[in-house]
Protein backbone atom coordinates (compact mmCIF):
# COMPACT_ATOMS: atom_id res chain seq x y z
CA UNK A 1 0.00 0.00 0.00
CA UNK A 2 2.86 2.56 0.43
CA UNK A 3 3.89 1.51 -3.23
CA UNK A 4 0.47 2.36 -4.37
CA UNK A 5 0.09 5.37 -1.88
CA UNK A 6 3.23 6.84 -3.82
CA UNK A 7 2.72 5.87 -7.36
CA UNK A 8 -0.38 7.52 -7.47
CA UNK A 9 0.25 10.84 -5.16
CA UNK A 10 3.45 11.52 -6.99
CA UNK A 11 1.56 11.02 -10.70
CA UNK A 12 -1.23 13.22 -10.02
CA UNK A 13 1.30 15.68 -8.27
CA UNK A 14 2.84 15.82 -11.11
CA UNK A 15 -0.11 15.99 -13.42
CA UNK A 16 -1.77 18.71 -11.28
CA UNK A 17 1.80 20.76 -11.14
CA UNK A 18 1.44 20.80 -14.88
CA UNK A 19 -1.83 21.81 -14.83
CA UNK A 20 -1.76 24.48 -12.40
CA UNK A 21 1.51 26.07 -13.66
CA UNK A 22 -0.68 26.83 -17.00
CA UNK A 23 -3.58 28.51 -14.09
CA UNK A 24 -1.05 30.94 -12.32
CA UNK A 25 0.58 31.69 -16.16
CA UNK A 26 -2.52 32.40 -17.12
CA UNK A 27 -3.18 35.27 -14.30
CA UNK A 28 0.08 36.48 -14.23
CA UNK A 29 2.03 36.42 -17.92
CA UNK A 30 -0.15 34.77 -20.57
CA UNK A 31 -2.86 38.48 -21.20
CA UNK A 32 0.54 40.18 -21.80
CA UNK A 33 2.59 37.54 -23.72
CA UNK A 34 -0.11 35.21 -26.10
CA UNK A 35 -2.68 38.18 -25.78
CA UNK A 36 -1.19 42.05 -25.88
CA UNK A 37 -3.37 43.18 -28.22
CA UNK A 38 -6.67 42.88 -26.30
CA UNK A 39 -5.90 44.94 -23.05
CA UNK A 40 -6.12 44.46 -19.61
CA UNK A 41 -9.36 42.98 -19.55
CA UNK A 42 -10.25 41.16 -22.21
CA UNK A 43 -6.79 39.85 -22.51
CA UNK A 44 -7.20 38.60 -18.91
CA UNK A 45 -11.04 36.97 -20.18
CA UNK A 46 -9.16 35.61 -23.18
CA UNK A 47 -6.20 34.14 -21.06
CA UNK A 48 -9.17 32.09 -18.94
CA UNK A 49 -10.86 31.00 -21.49
CA UNK A 50 -7.87 29.30 -22.66
CA UNK A 51 -7.51 27.87 -19.34
CA UNK A 52 -11.36 26.49 -19.66
CA UNK A 53 -10.47 24.63 -23.07
CA UNK A 54 -8.90 21.81 -20.81
CA UNK A 55 -11.93 21.48 -19.25
CA UNK A 56 -14.13 21.26 -22.56
CA UNK A 57 -11.34 18.20 -23.01
CA UNK A 58 -11.36 16.59 -20.02
CA UNK A 59 -14.22 14.72 -20.62
CA UNK A 60 -12.86 13.13 -23.86
CA UNK A 61 -10.13 11.94 -22.29
CA UNK A 62 -12.15 10.38 -19.47
CA UNK A 63 -13.93 8.41 -22.18
CA UNK A 64 -10.85 7.52 -24.07
CA UNK A 65 -8.78 6.68 -21.05
CA UNK A 66 -11.32 5.16 -19.13
CA UNK A 67 -12.46 2.77 -22.29
CA UNK A 68 -8.56 1.76 -22.30
CA UNK A 69 -8.28 1.19 -18.14
CA UNK A 70 -11.76 -0.45 -18.24
CA UNK A 71 -10.36 -2.90 -20.97
CA UNK A 72 -6.61 -2.93 -20.50
CA UNK A 73 -5.92 -1.89 -16.99
CA UNK A 74 -5.28 1.02 -14.93
CA UNK A 75 -1.55 1.24 -14.84
CA UNK A 76 -1.14 1.40 -18.75
CA UNK A 77 -3.72 4.12 -19.19
CA UNK A 78 -1.96 5.93 -16.23
CA UNK A 79 1.51 5.77 -17.72
CA UNK A 80 0.02 7.24 -21.27
CA UNK A 81 -1.62 9.92 -19.24
CA UNK A 82 1.57 11.12 -17.94
CA UNK A 83 3.37 10.97 -21.15
CA UNK A 84 1.21 13.43 -22.93
CA UNK A 85 0.64 15.68 -19.90
CA UNK A 86 4.70 15.66 -19.64
CA UNK A 87 5.22 16.70 -23.35
CA UNK A 88 2.38 19.10 -23.85
CA UNK A 89 3.41 21.29 -21.00
CA UNK A 90 7.28 21.07 -21.76
CA UNK A 91 6.12 22.62 -25.26
CA UNK A 92 4.27 25.48 -23.89
CA UNK A 93 7.53 26.70 -22.12
CA UNK A 94 9.03 26.40 -25.29
CA UNK A 95 6.38 27.80 -27.36
CA UNK A 96 7.39 31.84 -28.82
CA UNK A 97 4.48 34.29 -27.74
CA UNK A 98 2.69 36.77 -30.23
CA UNK A 99 5.46 39.20 -30.50
CA UNK A 100 7.46 35.97 -32.76
CA UNK A 101 4.34 34.47 -33.65
CA UNK A 102 1.46 36.88 -34.17
CA UNK A 103 -2.15 34.89 -34.13
CA UNK A 104 -0.35 31.70 -34.64
CA UNK A 105 0.95 31.67 -30.98
CA UNK A 106 -2.74 31.65 -29.23
CA UNK A 107 -4.13 29.12 -31.61
CA UNK A 108 -1.20 26.41 -30.87
CA UNK A 109 -1.26 27.94 -26.93
CA UNK A 110 -5.17 26.18 -26.82
CA UNK A 111 -4.17 22.99 -28.60
CA UNK A 112 -1.50 22.31 -26.20
CA UNK A 113 -3.93 23.41 -23.58
CA UNK A 114 -6.69 20.69 -24.92
CA UNK A 115 -3.99 17.75 -25.07
CA UNK A 116 -3.33 18.68 -21.21
CA UNK A 117 -6.69 18.79 -20.49
CA UNK A 118 -7.33 15.54 -22.59
CA UNK A 119 -4.78 13.86 -20.12
CA UNK A 120 -6.06 15.11 -16.71
CA UNK A 121 -9.18 13.59 -17.62
CA UNK A 122 -7.67 10.09 -17.79
CA UNK A 123 -5.06 10.70 -14.87
CA UNK A 124 -7.66 11.35 -11.49
CA UNK A 125 -9.87 8.15 -11.88
CA UNK A 126 -7.18 5.84 -12.80
CA UNK A 127 -4.80 7.49 -9.60
CA UNK A 128 -7.68 7.35 -7.28
CA UNK A 129 -8.78 3.46 -8.58
CA UNK A 130 -5.19 2.42 -7.99
CA UNK A 131 -5.54 3.45 -4.47
CA UNK A 132 -9.43 2.83 -3.80
CA UNK A 133 -9.33 -0.91 -5.63
CA UNK A 134 -6.42 -1.74 -3.22
CA UNK A 135 -7.68 -0.36 -0.13
CA UNK A 136 -8.48 -2.72 2.81
CA UNK A 137 -12.10 -2.39 3.56
CA UNK A 138 -12.85 0.24 5.99
CA UNK A 139 -10.00 2.18 4.87
CA UNK A 140 -10.73 3.31 1.56
CA UNK A 141 -11.26 6.93 2.33
CA UNK A 142 -7.72 6.64 3.89
CA UNK A 143 -5.98 5.35 1.10
CA UNK A 144 -7.72 7.45 -1.27
CA UNK A 145 -6.33 10.76 -0.28
CA UNK A 146 -2.95 10.39 -1.78
CA UNK A 147 -4.14 11.03 -5.16
CA UNK A 148 -6.16 13.87 -3.72
CA UNK A 149 -3.31 15.28 -2.67
CA UNK A 150 -1.89 15.84 -6.22
CA UNK A 151 -3.77 19.17 -6.33
CA UNK A 152 -2.40 20.58 -3.25
CA UNK A 153 1.05 19.54 -3.76
CA UNK A 154 1.03 20.71 -7.51
CA UNK A 155 -0.39 24.25 -6.20
CA UNK A 156 2.31 24.08 -3.84
CA UNK A 157 4.57 23.33 -6.27
CA UNK A 158 3.73 25.88 -8.75
CA UNK A 159 3.56 28.73 -6.91
CA UNK A 160 7.01 27.70 -5.51
CA UNK A 161 8.78 27.61 -8.82
CA UNK A 162 6.94 30.98 -10.10
CA UNK A 163 7.87 32.24 -6.85
CA UNK A 164 11.67 31.32 -7.36
CA UNK A 165 12.05 32.37 -11.12
CA UNK A 166 9.98 35.48 -10.29
CA UNK A 167 12.51 36.21 -7.53
CA UNK A 168 15.92 35.18 -9.78
CA UNK A 169 14.62 37.60 -12.53
CA UNK A 170 14.04 40.47 -9.89
CA UNK A 171 10.49 40.53 -11.02
CA UNK A 172 11.37 42.65 -13.59
CA UNK A 173 8.76 42.58 -16.14
CA UNK A 174 10.70 41.67 -19.52
CA UNK A 175 12.75 39.41 -18.03
CA UNK A 176 10.20 37.44 -16.16
CA UNK A 177 7.75 37.93 -19.58
CA UNK A 178 10.51 36.72 -21.71
CA UNK A 179 11.96 33.86 -20.12
CA UNK A 180 11.04 33.62 -16.69
CA UNK A 181 7.97 32.19 -16.61
CA UNK A 182 9.16 29.03 -19.24
CA UNK A 183 11.27 27.32 -16.48
CA UNK A 184 8.36 25.83 -14.34
CA UNK A 185 7.12 24.36 -17.58
CA UNK A 186 10.32 23.15 -19.26
CA UNK A 187 10.75 21.28 -15.17
CA UNK A 188 8.19 19.33 -15.82
CA UNK A 189 9.72 16.93 -18.08
CA UNK A 190 12.31 15.93 -15.42
CA UNK A 191 8.88 15.16 -13.04
CA UNK A 192 7.96 13.22 -15.64
CA UNK A 193 10.81 10.62 -15.06
CA UNK A 194 9.76 10.04 -11.83
CA UNK A 195 6.49 9.34 -12.24
CA UNK A 196 6.84 6.86 -14.46
CA UNK A 197 9.43 5.41 -12.91
CA UNK A 198 6.96 5.44 -9.55
CA UNK A 199 4.16 4.16 -11.92
CA UNK A 200 5.89 1.03 -13.45
CA UNK A 201 6.60 -0.17 -10.29
CA UNK A 202 3.08 -1.06 -8.99
CA UNK A 203 1.39 -4.24 -10.04
CA UNK A 204 -2.68 -3.66 -11.56
CA UNK A 205 -5.30 -3.71 -8.64
CA UNK A 206 -6.98 -7.02 -7.84
CA UNK A 207 -10.23 -5.78 -8.33
CA UNK A 208 -9.33 -5.19 -12.48
CA UNK A 209 -8.09 -8.23 -12.48
CA UNK A 210 -11.48 -10.26 -10.65
CA UNK A 211 -13.81 -8.08 -13.25
CA UNK A 212 -11.61 -9.32 -16.35
CA UNK A 213 -11.94 -13.33 -15.22
CA UNK A 214 -15.10 -12.70 -14.77
CA UNK A 215 -16.23 -11.24 -17.77
CA UNK A 216 -14.19 -14.34 -19.40
CA UNK A 217 -16.10 -16.54 -17.91
CA UNK A 218 -19.47 -15.49 -18.33
CA UNK A 219 -18.68 -15.19 -22.04
CA UNK A 220 -21.01 -12.73 -23.37
CA UNK A 221 -19.81 -9.90 -25.88
CA UNK A 222 -18.24 -6.76 -24.35
CA UNK A 223 -19.63 -3.26 -24.24
CA UNK A 224 -18.00 -0.21 -24.42
CA UNK A 225 -17.48 1.02 -21.11
CA UNK A 226 -18.71 4.61 -21.88
CA UNK A 227 -22.30 2.69 -23.52
CA UNK A 228 -22.22 0.64 -20.55
CA UNK A 229 -22.22 3.48 -17.80
CA UNK A 230 -24.76 5.03 -19.75
CA UNK A 231 -26.78 2.86 -19.93
CA UNK A 232 -26.69 1.25 -16.67
CA UNK A 233 -25.88 4.44 -14.19
CA UNK A 234 -26.91 7.64 -15.86
CA UNK A 235 -28.08 8.81 -12.75
CA UNK A 236 -24.69 8.35 -10.98
CA UNK A 237 -23.02 10.33 -13.35
CA UNK A 238 -25.11 13.47 -13.92
CA UNK A 239 -25.64 13.97 -9.88
CA UNK A 240 -21.81 13.09 -9.02
CA UNK A 241 -21.02 15.82 -11.36
CA UNK A 242 -23.80 18.21 -10.01
CA UNK A 243 -22.37 17.35 -6.21
CA UNK A 244 -18.35 18.05 -7.00
CA UNK A 245 -19.12 21.17 -9.23
CA UNK A 246 -18.46 23.33 -6.03
CA UNK A 247 -15.33 21.93 -5.52
CA UNK A 248 -14.34 22.61 -8.90
CA UNK A 249 -15.30 26.68 -8.82
CA UNK A 250 -13.43 27.27 -5.17
CA UNK A 251 -10.16 25.22 -6.82
CA UNK A 252 -10.04 27.19 -9.79
CA UNK A 253 -10.89 30.45 -8.20
CA UNK A 254 -9.10 30.11 -5.70
CA UNK A 255 -5.21 28.98 -7.67
CA UNK A 256 -6.55 31.48 -11.39
CA UNK A 257 -8.98 33.73 -10.56
CA UNK A 258 -7.47 35.19 -6.66
CA UNK A 259 -4.20 35.09 -8.23
CA UNK A 260 -4.79 37.13 -10.96
CA UNK A 261 -7.23 39.51 -8.38
CA UNK A 262 -4.36 39.99 -5.97
CA UNK A 263 -2.02 41.15 -8.45
CA UNK A 264 -4.39 43.34 -10.43
CA UNK A 265 -4.33 46.96 -9.46
CA UNK A 266 -8.08 46.91 -10.23
CA UNK A 267 -7.98 44.05 -7.42
CA UNK A 268 -6.14 44.23 -4.66
CA UNK A 269 -2.80 45.42 -5.92
CA UNK A 270 -0.56 43.15 -4.07
CA UNK A 271 2.72 41.98 -5.20
CA UNK A 272 3.32 38.65 -7.19
CA UNK A 273 5.78 37.61 -4.61
CA UNK A 274 3.39 38.19 -1.87
CA UNK A 275 0.47 36.48 -3.86
CA UNK A 276 2.50 33.48 -4.66
CA UNK A 277 3.99 33.06 -1.21
CA UNK A 278 0.28 32.72 0.17
CA UNK A 279 -0.93 30.40 -2.31
CA UNK A 280 1.80 28.32 -0.95
CA UNK A 281 0.86 28.44 2.62
CA UNK A 282 -2.81 27.92 1.69
CA UNK A 283 -1.96 24.76 -0.32
CA UNK A 284 -0.34 23.69 2.60
CA UNK A 285 -3.70 23.97 4.69
CA UNK A 286 -5.58 23.04 1.61
CA UNK A 287 -3.75 18.99 1.84
CA UNK A 288 -4.47 19.47 5.94
CA UNK A 289 -7.63 19.58 4.98
CA UNK A 290 -7.80 16.67 2.28
CA UNK A 291 -6.00 14.16 4.87
CA UNK A 292 -8.58 15.52 7.35
CA UNK A 293 -11.62 14.78 5.29
CA UNK A 294 -10.18 11.77 3.74
CA UNK A 295 -9.50 9.92 7.10
CA UNK A 296 -13.20 11.11 8.50
CA UNK A 297 -15.46 10.13 5.88
CA UNK A 298 -13.90 6.46 6.88
CA UNK A 299 -16.11 7.34 9.76
CA UNK A 300 -18.91 9.49 9.03
CA UNK A 301 -19.48 8.92 5.43
CA UNK A 302 -18.27 10.19 2.08
CA UNK A 303 -21.67 12.20 1.68
CA UNK A 304 -21.94 13.83 5.47
CA UNK A 305 -17.97 15.25 5.06
CA UNK A 306 -19.26 16.21 1.24
CA UNK A 307 -22.57 18.07 2.80
CA UNK A 308 -20.45 19.86 5.54
CA UNK A 309 -18.25 21.48 2.39
CA UNK A 310 -21.18 22.15 0.71
CA UNK A 311 -22.97 24.68 3.13
CA UNK A 312 -19.64 25.93 4.19
CA UNK A 313 -19.07 27.19 0.94
CA UNK A 314 -22.93 28.40 0.65
CA UNK A 315 -21.68 30.65 3.42
CA UNK A 316 -18.28 32.02 2.62
CA UNK A 317 -19.29 32.84 -0.82
CA UNK A 318 -21.14 35.38 0.68
CA UNK A 319 -18.11 36.14 3.06
CA UNK A 320 -15.33 36.76 0.39
CA UNK A 321 -15.21 39.11 -1.59
CA UNK A 322 -16.42 41.78 1.64
CA UNK A 323 -13.77 40.31 3.01
CA UNK A 324 -11.01 41.42 0.42
CA UNK A 325 -12.54 44.63 -0.54
CA UNK A 326 -10.98 45.03 3.47
CA UNK A 327 -7.60 45.37 1.63
CA UNK A 328 -4.44 44.02 2.62
CA UNK A 329 -2.24 40.43 3.11
CA UNK A 330 -4.41 39.14 5.59
CA UNK A 331 -7.69 40.10 4.36
CA UNK A 332 -6.27 37.64 0.97
CA UNK A 333 -4.33 35.15 2.51
CA UNK A 334 -7.74 34.20 4.75
CA UNK A 335 -9.78 34.21 2.00
CA UNK A 336 -7.69 31.97 -0.24
CA UNK A 337 -6.98 29.51 2.80
CA UNK A 338 -10.32 29.28 3.52
CA UNK A 339 -11.61 28.77 -0.20
CA UNK A 340 -9.18 26.12 -0.49
CA UNK A 341 -9.82 24.50 3.17
CA UNK A 342 -13.41 24.04 1.74
CA UNK A 343 -12.11 22.47 -1.32
CA UNK A 344 -10.32 20.35 0.84
CA UNK A 345 -13.05 18.71 3.03
CA UNK A 346 -15.03 18.25 0.04
CA UNK A 347 -12.19 16.85 -2.11
CA UNK A 348 -10.57 14.21 0.49
CA UNK A 349 -13.76 11.75 0.22
CA UNK A 350 -14.55 12.40 -3.59
CA UNK A 351 -11.25 9.74 -4.33
CA UNK A 352 -13.22 7.24 -2.61
CA UNK A 353 -17.21 8.19 -3.14
CA UNK A 354 -16.93 8.19 -6.86
CA UNK A 355 -15.21 5.08 -7.43
CA UNK A 356 -17.76 3.51 -4.89
CA UNK A 357 -20.21 4.88 -7.09
CA UNK A 358 -19.76 2.28 -9.99
CA UNK A 359 -19.34 -0.62 -11.08
CA UNK A 360 -16.05 -2.67 -11.68
CA UNK A 361 -15.99 -3.17 -15.62
CA UNK A 362 -16.51 0.57 -15.83
CA UNK A 363 -15.65 1.76 -12.86
CA UNK A 364 -12.49 3.76 -14.40
CA UNK A 365 -15.17 5.62 -17.21
CA UNK A 366 -17.58 6.04 -14.89
CA UNK A 367 -15.18 7.93 -12.16
CA UNK A 368 -13.78 9.70 -14.62
CA UNK A 369 -16.83 10.85 -16.51
CA UNK A 370 -18.44 12.33 -13.37
CA UNK A 371 -15.65 13.97 -11.95
CA UNK A 372 -14.50 15.50 -15.71
CA UNK A 373 -18.07 16.73 -16.18
CA UNK A 374 -18.02 18.74 -12.73
CA UNK A 375 -14.89 20.29 -13.64
CA UNK A 376 -16.86 21.79 -17.18
CA UNK A 377 -19.26 23.85 -15.33
CA UNK A 378 -16.89 23.80 -11.83
CA UNK A 379 -13.91 24.59 -13.70
CA UNK A 380 -13.81 25.58 -16.93
CA UNK A 381 -17.12 28.33 -17.04
CA UNK A 382 -16.72 29.74 -13.37
CA UNK A 383 -13.36 30.84 -13.75
CA UNK A 384 -14.04 32.45 -17.35
CA UNK A 385 -17.27 34.31 -16.37
CA UNK A 386 -16.14 35.79 -13.51
CA UNK A 387 -13.41 38.64 -14.61
CA UNK A 388 -16.45 39.60 -16.90
CA UNK A 389 -19.23 39.51 -13.99
CA UNK A 390 -16.51 41.17 -11.99
CA UNK A 391 -15.95 44.27 -13.90
CA UNK A 392 -20.03 44.26 -14.70
CA UNK A 393 -21.73 44.25 -11.12
CA UNK A 394 -18.74 43.81 -8.53
CA UNK A 395 -17.47 41.03 -6.59
CA UNK A 396 -20.80 40.50 -4.92
CA UNK A 397 -22.06 38.87 -7.97
CA UNK A 398 -19.13 36.71 -8.32
CA UNK A 399 -19.81 35.51 -4.47
CA UNK A 400 -23.48 34.85 -5.47
CA UNK A 401 -22.48 33.05 -8.46
CA UNK A 402 -19.92 30.35 -6.09
CA UNK A 403 -23.27 30.49 -3.62
CA UNK A 404 -25.14 29.31 -6.30
CA UNK A 405 -23.17 25.90 -7.69
CA UNK A 406 -22.05 25.34 -3.51
CA UNK A 407 -26.29 25.24 -3.40
CA UNK A 408 -26.69 22.61 -6.31
CA UNK A 409 -23.48 20.94 -5.32
CA UNK A 410 -25.57 20.52 -1.99
CA UNK A 411 -28.61 19.00 -3.59
CA UNK A 412 -26.74 16.70 -6.06
CA UNK A 413 -24.87 15.31 -3.08
CA UNK A 414 -27.91 14.50 -0.68
CA UNK A 415 -30.14 12.91 -3.76
CA UNK A 416 -26.79 10.09 -3.79
CA UNK A 417 -26.63 7.29 -1.45
CA UNK A 418 -23.82 7.02 0.89
CA UNK A 419 -20.79 4.46 -0.40
CA UNK A 420 -18.69 4.07 2.61
CA UNK A 421 -19.92 1.17 3.60
CA UNK A 422 -20.06 -0.75 0.17
CA UNK A 423 -17.37 -3.34 -0.65
CA UNK A 424 -15.93 -2.67 -4.02
CA UNK A 425 -15.77 -6.03 -5.33
CA UNK A 426 -19.35 -6.59 -4.84
CA UNK A 427 -20.18 -3.89 -7.89
CA UNK A 428 -19.62 -6.67 -10.30
CA UNK A 429 -22.32 -8.46 -10.00
CA UNK A 430 -24.09 -11.28 -11.37
CA UNK A 431 -27.09 -8.94 -12.58
CA UNK A 432 -24.56 -6.88 -14.32
CA UNK A 433 -22.90 -9.88 -16.01
CA UNK A 434 -26.38 -10.31 -17.52
CA UNK A 435 -26.35 -7.37 -18.99
CA UNK A 436 -23.42 -7.51 -20.59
Amino acid sequence: MRKVAFASCVGTTIEFYDFFIYATAAALVFPKVFFPALGSTAGTVASFATLSIAFIARPVGSVVFGHFGDRLGRKRSLIMTLLIMGIATTLIGLLPGSATLGVVAPIILVLLRAAQGFAVGGEWAGATLLAAEHSPAGSRGRYAVYPQLGPALGFLLSSLTFLVTGNLFGHTNDMFLNYGWRIPFILSIALVGLGLWARLSVTETPEFERAQAAAGRAGAPRVSPFVDVLRNQPREVLLGAGGITMQYSFFYMGTAYLTSYGTSPAGMGLSRSTVLGLGIFASVMFGVAIIAAGRASDRFGRRAIITTSCVAGLVWSLVLFPLLDLGGVFAFATGLTILLVIFGICFGPVGAFLPELFETRFRYTGAGLTFSLGGVLGGGVVPLVAPALFDAFGGMAVGGMLALTSLGSLICIRTLPETKDRNVADRTTSRSLQHR
